[in-house]
């Protein structure tokens, strides 16, 4: 079943690192938060490499360079090279290269791996809108302060083209949930008006980035958020695997319009090293393992006895199916209670 059909979550009878060639990771939310590896990554993500998975980092923070996340993951006991780490930095000067002449000048509002970035392209990044830029780009940094956005503000109200790493409003980190790049952006739209070319993901250029720098040819996308991550992998036409260690819950799940349903929901990286349950139609409704769900006009009903996980993937198709083209706007909370969710 391809993305652009999906009912009901896919099975696969064997494990996942030995069905697809690459694995294009996520990191925030789904290797780490903050500064700290998520449980079990470690151990899965080895064991997925050792079972001849490459392993490609993709990551919507423009503010790193690839050697120092290639760095940090080493430090975790993940041994990583900067090749293996592609951001949206990277896609985004690729993608402003291709619309201004060579050596222009960028006025850059973000970090090191965006400077970075435009300079691998030949481009050359400013601070001020009196700088002459022939573009203005945003990328994540959390030292960004006003004088920096007034800047970019000043540059794009001048008509100067306007470009995104990402628009991410949020960023999991290791104390909650904080403002990403797409809250900075949106405060330069309030002040200069416009809208921005967006490279990162769920944007076509980052999916373009991906498969230039990695050379996969059966990827699985895995992520934490439905609005980049899944969305990303559906315009790509690939799979995905969604791990609810970040930013996507399961009620956001079962409400999640056709291009955010991804192929495989699982607690964590450990998802990657077994085969996935079959979701099959039973009734009215859906089972997978020992469960059974319907949608019984606006709520979620579920029954039976077994892994929470498998009764989600069953609240997954009968919520995906009752809504068809749309999101399902139903009640699941007594069902998701009844599976401790």
């Amino acid at each position: 079943m391809t993305e652009r059909m999906r009912g009901r979550p896919d099975g696969c009878d064997r494990a996942l690192c030995a069905e697809y060639d690459t694995a294009l990771l996520d990191l925030d939310g789904v290797v780490y938060a903050g500064g700290v590896a998520l449980p079990h990554a470690v151990d899965a993500l080895t064991a997925a490499r050792e079972g001849g998975m490459h392993l490609a980092y993709v990551t919507n923070n423009a503010a790193r360079t690839p050697q120092t996340v290639a760095g940090q993951l080493t430090g975790f006991g993940l041994p990583t090279g900067a090749e293996d780490v592609i951001t949206s930095a990277q896609a985004v000067a690729r993608l402003i290269a291709e619309q201004v002449p060579p050596g222009s000048r960028v006025l850059t509002v973000g970090g090191e791996g965006l400077r970075v970035a435009l300079r691998e392209r030949g481009l050359e990044p400013v601070e001020s809108a009196d700088d002459g830029p022939a573009a203005v780009v945003q990328g994540y940094d959390a030292a960004i302060d006003w004088g920096r956005l007034a800047e970019a503000a000043y540059a794009v109200q001048r008509g100067v083209p306007w470009f995104a790493s990402n628009t991410d409003l949020t960023i999991p980190r290791e104390r909650g949930i904080a403002p990403g790049n797409g809250a900075l952006v949106e405060v330069v739209r309030i002040a200069a008006g416009g809208t921005p070319q967006v490279a990162g993901k769920p944007q076509p250029p980052m999916h373009r980035e991906t498969v230039l720098r990695t050379g996969a040819r059966r990827p699985l996308v895995i992520g934490d958020r439905l609005d980049t991550d899944i969305e990303g992998a559906f315009n790509g036409g690939v799979d995905a695997l969604l791990v609810l260690t970040g930013v996507t819950t399961p009620a956001d799940l079962l409400a999640a319009p056709p291009p955010h349903r991804p192929a495989y929901v699982d607690a964590d990286l450990r998802g990657l090293l077994v085969p996935q349950p079959a979701v099959v139609p039973d009734g009215d409704g859906f089972r997978c393992g020992g469960l059974w769900a319907a949608a019984r006009g606006d709520r979620l009903d579920v029954e039976g006895d077994g892994a929470p996980l498998d009764g989600l993937r069953a609240l997954c198709a009968a919520a995906w199916t009752a809504a068809g083209d749309g999101a399902y706007a139903g009640g699941a909370e007594k069902a998701l209670r009844t599976l401790g969710m």
